[in-house]
């Protein structure tokens, strides 16, 4: 999958909801989070996910109800001017969360002061529903490439 490239200063506004807090993670809370993460998705991404907890601000966004976590979002975890990884719980996808979370996350990377975000071996199907997405040639496989090689 190759890269993609999303221009941060023509972004939609981030989506205000009522039936999801959607915040920056408190570092208070990375042992749960990544907890979260791991029994979700994948070790890989709690890892990723841990790098953006040793950012200051943690730039780790959760997506929360009824004190449940039903989502994450990280940027700059594996690589500076990077987003990702993203995943929302299997039983709340459908919600438009997703989009919620990206944007949140972008608006941020936006206002620490980036113009462009890199989405790391992306679905474009996924972030085309999001943002305007530009994908980068001869990206794939990025620096994904040979994890442990």
């Amino acid at each position: 999958m190759a890269d993609l490239l999303v221009k941060l200063y023509d972004l939609s506004p981030s989506p205000q909801r009522t039936d999801v807090t959607v915040r920056r993670a408190m570092p208070y809370e990375k042992r749960t989070v990544l907890a979260w993460v791991a029994k979700h998705f994948t070790d890989g991404w709690a890892a990723e996910c841990d790098g953006a907890f040793s950012r200051l601000p943690v730039s780790c966004f959760i997506a929360t109800s009824g004190g449940e976590i039903l989502g994450f979002a990280c940027h700059e975890a594996t690589a500076r001017g990077f987003f990702g990884p993203i995943g929302v719980r299997e039983d709340c996808r459908g919600r438009d969360l997703g989009r919620t979370l990206v944007l949140t996350t972008l608006h941020a990377m936006r206002e620490a002061g980036y113009a462009y975000a890199i989405i790391g071996s992306a679905r474009v199907d996924f972030y085309a529903r999001c943002v305007e997405i530009l994908q980068i040639p001869g990206s794939d496989p990025g620096i994904y490439r040979d994890p442990l090689g």
